[in-house]
């Protein structure tokens, strides 16, 4: 292939990718998002300092909910971080993610590297004090389920009495925002003082049935958005019913498998978009022979679609 074809569909691809979908579980994400960010708003013009509220982002690996609080957060960041106020840090929880190295994660974060000597107890007392210093108001913490994935039942008390105290901090309350996998639930229902102060979205899998119309809407809109056609094949239910499957029903990963498919329509040239495409899109992602890809199976339900390199021998 000629280096002005790559060039051209790279770009093309990287222009598709930054394109976000304003989903029903964005919407709602963002609705809380502003109501919390106004109440705190209004609190702090008033002087009142009071318990806050936190949200918990909860969806399977694929499921976008990272993507859609990275959206919501970097266009709130462009109307209030200013100078050395910082009203939201984003962060992936550490790991090891030990009470001490998460403190230090955040204070790099904000901007202040702190030295690795120091007991837990001292970092988050910095960490306190420079989010106070810095007026954030929300916190983001990326992967939360690894807060709680190994440790004692104290060690993960303790990190559920850190998570309490930032939303209770008599001098400046900050509001969490955790987003993780299923795992995060255990965490909040550990301590029922903690879970009543989060509100939960989550982001449940894509039904292959009541979803289909959705799923059909969402390819044709990204077809729009190319010199390509949709052919006559990826416009059933039947089709979009094999794209959820080999999704994992994950809406993220809808998406996905989407783009690549239409980059593989642009690297061979092709005027239309078709079912072949997304079968060379999900054979991309896993090696798999063709018996396996949910595109080409006919039983393709049996498929397990997270499986990489598969082969008619691993099948029951």
């Amino acid at each position: 292939m000629s280096e002005a074809l790559l060039q051209s569909v790279g770009e093309q691809i990287a222009d598709l990718q930054a394109h976000f979908v304003r989903h029903e579980r964005f919407r709602q994400l963002d609705e809380v998002f502003r109501l919390l960010k106004h109440r705190r708003q209004a609190d702090i013009r008033a002087g009142r300092s009071r318990e806050l509220r936190g949200i918990a982002v909860i969806g399977a690996s694929g499921s976008g909910k990272t993507t859609a609080v990275d959206r919501l957060l970097r266009n709130a960041s462009k109307d209030g971080d200013t100078g050395d106020h910082w009203e939201i840090i984003s962060l992936r929880v550490p790991s090891p993610a030990t009470v001490k190295f998460v403190g230090q994660t955040i204070l790099r974060g904000l901007g202040y590297p702190v030295n690795g000597r120091r007991e837990a107890w001292y970092v988050w007392n910095l960490v306190r004090h420079h989010l106070r210093e810095r007026q954030t108001l929300f916190l983001h913490l990326d992967e939360a389920q690894d807060l709680a994935a190994r440790g004692t039942e104290r060690e993960r008390q303790s990190v559920v009495n850190l998570l309490k105290s930032l939303m209770q901090d008599p001098d400046w309350p900050v509001c969490l925002i955790l987003s993780g996998t299923g795992e995060l639930a255990d965490i909040l229902n550990f301590d029922p003082q903690l879970g009543r102060r989060f509100q939960p979205i989550r982001f449940d899998p894509v039904n292959e049935i009541s979803d289909l119309g959705k799923v059909r809407d969402l390819l044709s809109a990204y077809v729009a958005k190319t010199s390509l056609s949709a052919d006559d094949g990826i416009g059933t239910n039947e089709f979009a019913a094999r794209l959820v499957h080999a999704a994992a029903n994950e809406f993220g990963l809808i998406i996905e498998i989407t783009i690549v498919a239409i980059e593989v329509a642009f690297l061979r040239q092709g005027a239309s978009l078709t079912v072949a495409d997304f079968a060379g899109a999900f054979r991309r992602r896993t090696g798999c022979i063709d018996g396996l890809n949910p595109f080409v199976a006919q039983n393709f339900r049996r498929i397990d679609p997270r499986e990489l390199l598969a082969d008619e021998g691993r099948i029951a």
